[in-house]
């Protein structure tokens, strides 16, 4: 059995052998490694120390973690905690230090996912930003650590969304994946 393993996973293997090392070392660009193993190397090692299961892009998902209904009033000072609460959006059951609610179609963010890249922050090193003015919502984590005591304070937002897309394979496209902020546009 585990000859099997090694042999169809050889680079789980790898992390398990360095995973002393890896916990100390968090730069594996001191790894040699083939060509043909890097992207492989690369996705076990963020599945190794990332924060558990990814969300699948989706036009679904979307909707369903950043996009919030026009029928409630996005200037009520308790809109975060119950959107966050009620689209169970936290981190390991951890509550999430910042989020972002955009209040426009769908189809009006998709489009934003063939305009040209631009900077994040956080790390993030591929955006899209709109080229129109969107209204949204930025929460920030005012008191608590764990689900249910998450409480948010709400910030409106209004200006250009900086979105992330991913590629969904089922339907061949990029599809909006998160937000990462609404800032102010140019000029203003």
């Amino acid at each position: 059995m585990w000859q099997t393993f090694v042999i169809m996973h050889p680079l789980s293997l790898l992390l398990l052998l360095f995973q002393r090392t890896l916990q100390f070392q968090r730069n594996y660009s001191k790894f040699i490694l083939p060509d043909s193993l890097q992207e492989d190397f690369e996705y076990y090692f963020g599945d190794f120390f990332g924060t558990g299961a990814t969300i699948e892009p989706s036009k679904e998902n979307f909707k369903l973690r950043m996009i919030v209904i026009p029928e409630r009033s996005i200037f009520d000072d308790s809109f975060c905690s119950d959107a966050i609460m009620f689209k169970n959006i936290h981190n390991k059951f951890h509550c999430v230090e910042e989020h972002y609610f955009l209040q426009e179609p769908y189809e009006e963010i998709k489009k934003i996912c063939s305009y040209s890249f631009t900077n994040c922050k956080n790390g993030i090193r591929k955006c899209n930003r709109s080229k129109k003015v969107m209204d949204g919502l930025y929460c920030k984590l005012e008191t608590g650590t764990r689900i249910p005591d998450c409480r948010y304070q709400s910030f409106y937002r209004r200006g250009l969304a900086l979105i992330t897309c991913k590629w969904q394979n089922k339907i061949g496209e990029l599809v909006p994946f998160s937000v990462e902020d609404i800032s102010m546009p140019y000029g203003n």
